[in-house]
């Protein structure tokens, strides 16, 4: 008797959508680099041709994985309440730093091990973009040296974060803070 399990057929696009879903579980567990294409072929059923078949490589899946992540992200903090700008903000940065938090090792590899590689760079610069539409409505600013503020605060931010996942030298609440502070004198808009 076989204990080996049938292969379920599925549409590319519900594969690739498993696929991600494994990717994200693993790279959420673990360094970028101890995560192995064949562990992940073999957590969804599949054989490695199949797996190379949707992503021709780790860091490919790895984007993936990012890319619907950020989009994820980007969903949760569409309604950010009806609050003062400074609360909408630490709503947005609490829902991130959560997501952070329960994956580390991926947030790690993709602002640490794959910060220059051009597609990952790209998803970060997309998230970043959509963020800065939503920030600059929340505050209720506009115009280019806004626009820069902001998107130089969304930098800072993402520095902040690795140093605080990385090094753990500041609490979360400190971290939240901070980023508000910056974000609201950055505009001049007090708090």
């Amino acid at each position: 008797m076989s204990t080996k399990l049938p292969v379920v057929r599925l549409t590319p696009e519900a594969r690739r959508s498993q696929l991600v879903g494994v990717g994200a579980s693993l790279f959420a567990s673990k360094p970028y680099d101890e995560v192995a294409m064949e562990e992940v072929a073999s957590r969804a059923g599949i054989s490695r041709a199949l797996l190379y078949r949707h992503f021709s490589s780790k860091r490919d899946l790895f984007a993936a994985v990012h890319q619907h992540a950020t989009d994820q992200l980007l969903t949760e903090v569409e309604d950010l309440g009806d609050g003062t700008p400074a609360e909408q903000i630490a709503v947005a940065l609490d829902a991130h730093f959560d997501y952070f938090e329960a994956n580390r090792n991926l947030v790690l590899a993709a602002n640490r091990v794959l910060a220059g590689d051009p597609v990952v760079r790209a998803v970060i610069t997309g998230g970043f973009a959509a963020l800065q539409r939503r920030l600059l409505d929340v505050a209720g600013v506009d115009g280019p040296l806004a626009a820069a503020a902001v998107l130089a605060w969304l930098e800072f931010v993402r520095v902040m974060c690795v140093e605080w996942l990385g090094r753990q030298g500041f609490d979360r609440m400190e971290l939240r803070d901070l980023c508000v502070r910056a974000l609201m004198g950055a505009l001049d808009l007090g708090e």
